[in-house]
């Protein structure tokens, strides 16, 4: 059986190391930075494409507009009425390309019951006219009635002197030139948004690269703390990481403390533990009649020494400044039920402030103020009175019995381990230890003083409070 369980120890010491377990990832934080902004680049530069696109077409159409305007307006200018009542030139346009045929420019002058007045360059074809409507206003228009051009027409409905007819003046120009222009400009916008887009993203890169170099320094001198090639981080941070960085500063520290202590108390008791061993071993080796006595005497020093470094390591186990919180007056009514059932001939009183919240387990509150309370039922004359009050951050528990209380110079040696001053009452002298071990792990203190009222013992004890 020995050797099966040797055999079993070995396997375990050659095993192979357990990989590392890591915390599911939900997603890159960088690719989420990159994907939302550039996302909001791109539907800025579309937006904003799309906007200034409309801008420059409109405009680019609307100077190609006025210039049909103002040779719309010359033609009208120059118009009269000849001696058969049509409409003639008294001087000709000043662009060539109306006396060249299929120019790309055109000009025409039409009214109801006489022929079109064209230019040269329209030579056998005539412009559209549209007599369900009348243009009293410049109207201008995109046609395809010549064939292989794309024209934009301007017209006007204007009445001559002399003339009862009402004249329709058309000019149009192709928009090869308008076309031409407007795809230029879209050219030039459609790179400049690109080279725009680009760069933006490359900065944007730069920049999440940039912005979460600390969170990777913070990551390495993690791994430089985990290899003990330091024992907490020291290099500089930015301010939003630095709360962060000092959290896990205070962390390690807390664990290396932590750790500390366990090694502390494991070794007092290895300590404490080797001399009663010691002991019987002695005195079973020298056959000793005695052994029996010597074996429970010692046993029992060893059972008071565990029980006291067991209270400490549970109370260690338990300590944690944020999470643990213990209301302390129901604590104080628990334990004083608790000890009037052990002594139904004292009289216990309860007073003080009733909403006050400690910074400590409630199991540890209970176990400290049940010796407390039970020491001064114990030894006091058959009073104790408990109060409650709230004092410069911490919450004070005073305990105060009727008994003979204690000389001012013992009060010290009262909290070492197995003091008793009062031998005549079962106990192992571990209580006023323990309780002041664990005070002392929850940064509180415990005082002894003499009790103004009643005469006998005051127990002061102070917890730091929890908002």
């Amino acid at each position: 059986m020995h050797a099966g369980h040797q055999e079993e120890a070995n396997d375990s010491l050659t095993a192979e190391p357990r990989p590392r377990t890591y915390v599911r990832a939900t997603g890159s934080v960088n690719r989420r930075m990159l994907l939302i902004a550039m996302a909001w680049i791109m539907l800025l530069l579309v937006g904003g494409g799309y906007a200034l696109d409309r801008v420059l077409v409109t405009t680019v159409t609307r100077n190609f507009d006025d210039q049909l305007d103002y040779l719309l307006k010359a033609m009208i200018f120059s118009a009269e009425i000849d001696s058969n009542g049509d409409v003639m030139n008294n001087r000709e346009l000043a662009d060539q390309r109306f006396l060249e045929y299929n120019s790309g420019a055109y000009w025409q002058i039409s009214g109801k019951g006489h022929q079109p007045y064209i230019s040269r360059s329209l030579w056998d074809q005539n412009l559209r006219v549209d007599e369900r409507h009348q243009d009293n206003e410049v109207h201008v228009y995109d046609s395809r009635e010549i064939p292989g051009q794309q024209l934009r027409i301007a017209e006007r409905d204007v009445k001559l002197p002399g003339s009862e007819v009402r004249w329709r003046f058309q000019v149009a120009q192709s928009r090869e030139t308008l076309n031409a222009q407007i795809a230029t400009l879209r050219t030039t916008l459609i790179r400049s948004f690109v080279l725009l887009g680009l760069g933006l993203m490359i900065m944007v890169g730069l920049q999440t690269w940039y912005g979460l170099l600390p969170l990777r320094r913070v990551r390495t001198e993690i791994a430089r703390l985990r290899a003990g090639e330091s024992a907490r981080i020291e290099k500089p941070m930015p301010a939003e990481v630095a709360p962060m960085v000092e959290e896990l500063n205070a962390l390690v520290e807390h664990n290396d403390r932590q750790a500390e202590e366990a090694r502390r108390h494991a070794g007092n008791l290895a300590h404490a533990l080797k001399t009663p061993l010691s002991v019987i071993m002695n005195a079973a080796a020298a056959g000793q009649a005695d052994l029996a006595p010597a074996v429970i005497r010692e046993a029992r020093t060893m059972r008071r020494q565990i029980d006291h470094h067991l209270a400490r390591a549970r109370a260690v186990g338990r300590r944690g400044s944020a999470h643990s919180r213990a209301a302390v007056w129901p604590a104080v009514q628990a334990v004083e039920r608790a000890v009037a059932r052990l002594y139904p001939n004292v009289r216990f009183d309860i007073d003080g402030v009733q909403n006050l919240t400690a910074h400590i387990e409630r199991q540890d509150l209970e176990e400290m103020l049940g010796n407390l309370v039970e020491n001064a039922a114990k030894y006091g004359g058959g009073s104790v009175f408990i109060t409650v009050k709230a004092e410069a951050g911490f919450a004070e528990i005073m305990v105060e019995d009727d008994g003979a209380g204690i000389p001012e110079a013992d009060r010290i040696r009262i909290f070492d381990r197995g003091v008793r001053l009062d031998s005549g009452k079962p106990g192992t002298g571990l209580g006023l230890a323990i309780v002041r071990d664990v005070v002392e792990i929850y940064d509180g203190t415990i005082t002894l003083e003499e009790s103004d009222d009643l005469g006998g013992l005051l127990v002061r004890l102070r917890l730091p409070a929890a908002s």
